[in-house]
Order: structure tokens, then sequence, then C-alpha cells
């Protein structure tokens, strides 16, 4: 199978001082570069995940790494035969990953970067923990082996969970999570709360499985595309989740069918056919249950989406050329 395009999944916090200037142009060039995806801006950075054709996605890492301020970013890239996203956002927001924890600059104080050969080497030391700042859902698939995982619908509940840390004040704490956009925030959050020695494996789970093969990463990791989970693991992969239904291991994650419901959670290809998606007898039945097709993703409605509306810039750089 040719694999003729890319995606990208990126972040950097850096200062923007015109963030909405900014996303009009940063949408402007990923229409020129025919790019989709998701990409969020705001007055502390950047962070995005896209795809494109392998030279357009070159395209875009070299005009993002030119402007001085993103120099230092680090793309983690793989490879698809398609698109792996069905539209292009570029949206500006308060933050590049809702945490409340707005005040916290980690441009200016973060946990020190590990990088994937030295976690690969301390990961299962005594004196060591591996904190999961990832929600439920995302590690329920998957997580490395002998992780702290904390039961969290969002990223912003993160911080009502420290009190769980104290115990291991004394220890190596290592924060991890898909990209490594999570971690800068958590270690950040855990060095003001008193944390001293705090580590983040940089790049996160996914440069992880890219660099160093992925051992030790027990089942699949959770990405925000319409691949939903990937293989990370290429040493000693397994499976670690269960079938929301049965209860048999299962790593396929599956939207249930009926959309009023829409759980995100791990159902076997038996129960998949025999609940026609759905997670239930009761969302089987439900009279808006979408028609299942074998893989539980279900793509969004586009309603004759138009990247080009409400982004003015357009026309004005349009006609100036």
């Amino acid at each position: 199978m040719n694999k003729d395009y890319s995606i990208l999944l990126y972040y950097c916090y850096a200062p923007i001082e015109d963030p909405e200037t900014f996303r009009e142009e940063h949408h402007l060039l990923c229409l020129e570069l025919n790019l989709l995806g998701r990409i969020i801006v705001s007055a502390e950075g950047l962070n995005g995940t896209v795809s494109g054709l392998v030279a357009d996605c070159e395209k875009y890492m070299a005009a993002v790494k030119a402007d001085p301020r993103f120099a230092g970013i680090d793309f983690k890239a793989d490879y698809a035969d398609k698109h792996a996203f069905a539209k292009l956002h570029v949206r500006h927001k308060r933050e590049i990953v809702h945490s409340s924890l707005l005040h916290l600059k980690p441009y200016e104080k973060t946990g020190k970067h590990m990088e994937p050969s030295e976690f690969k080497l301390i990961k299962d030391s005594d004196d060591v923990v591996l904190v999961d700042v990832r929600s439920d859902y995302e590690h329920s698939v998957g997580h490395f082996k002998g992780a702290l995982r904390f039961n969290i619908e969002n990223f912003r509940d993160f911080p009502e969970k420290v009190e769980e840390l104290k115990q291991f004040k004394d220890k190596k704490i290592v924060t991890y999570c898909t990209g490594g956009v999570k971690c800068e925030k958590a270690s950040a959050f855990l060095l003001e709360q008193g944390f001293e020695n705090v580590y983040q494996l940089h790049g996160g789970i996914i440069k992880y499985g890219l660099e160093e093969g992925g051992e030790d990463f027990e089942g699949k990791c959770y990405v925000f595309d319409n691949r939903v989970a990937v293989d990370v693991n290429k040493v000693n992969p397994t499976v670690v989740s269960e079938c929301h239904v049965c209860g048999t291991k299962s790593d396929r994650m599956v939207n249930c069918a009926n959309p009023e419901c829409n759980i995100h959670v791990p159902i076997c290809e038996n129960c998949g056919w025999e609940l026609e998606g759905a997670c239930s007898d009761t969302c089987k039945t439900h009279p808006e249950k979408r028609v299942y097709n074998g893989t539980g993703y279900y793509q969004k409605e586009l309603n004759g989406y138009n990247p080009l509306k409400g982004f003015s810039r357009r026309k004005e750089k349009d006609v100036s050329r």
C-alpha cells in the first residue's frame, strides 16, 4: 500500500501577540498546502494535528519552523494512504489545550524534557513514577506498564488528582501523554505544587513509538483523527482493553451507533455486528441509530462545509497578488 500522505502531530508554547491575525494567516497557509485537520491558536502558542500529501506537509513544517517563535517545534510524523481528516479547522482559543491552568507559561518553567531513549532506560526504576495525564477513555485502550492513571474525563480535571501524587514527592515524577502538549502544563503545575524532580516524556507516546519501538506501552494509543487508535509497540505488544459488551480482550474503539449516546469504547467485532454498532440493546433500538459499516467510526456530515467561511483575509490577499 502506498503511503503518500503524512499525518503531523505538534505543539509549541510560545507567546503570540495577535493570535487572531496569526490564525487567519495560518489558515491561509494550510489552504494553500491542501492540508486538513485541527489547529488551535492561542496567545500561549500553537497546537495541531493535520494531514496532507508528504510534499505538502514538508512545506508546511518548513514554513512553521521558519518563524523564530516556532523554530524548535517538534513534529511527529506518521504516514497513511489518505487524509486522516475531512475538514480543516484553525481556531483561536484561550488555551492550546484546555487545562484550567491559564496562568502557567511552560515556555518560562516546565518539567525537564526527557528524550525517548532516556525514558526507555529509566522507566522501570524503583525511584521513578510514570504518570499518565490523559483522560480515562484514552488510557483505557493503552498505557505504559505500571503507570499511574487517573479517572478523569478531561485534562482540566488533572489538578484535582495531584493529592494522589504527594506520596511520591521523594521520587522522580515522569509525566506522559499522546504528543507532549498536556505534559507541559501538568509538569509545570506539579512544580508549582512543590514537587521537585519533575520530568516529561518529550514528544509523548507517539515519539517514543517512532524512535524507540514503543517497548512496554501496553495496548494502542488513542489519537484524535479518523484512525482513532494506533499501534505504538513493535517490541512486546499487548491488548489491555476489554469489549464494553462481552468483556473479551479487544482494542477496537467504536463510537456507539446511537448518536445520542455516542460513547467511545472498545467493542469486539462480534458484538459490533450483533448490536449493529451500538453499545447496548437499548441503543440498538434507538430510532436515530446510524448505519453500522463495521468500523464504528462515523464521519461527520460536511453539510456544504466551506473552509473559507468567515475567512476575511483570503480575499484581501488574493487581490493584492
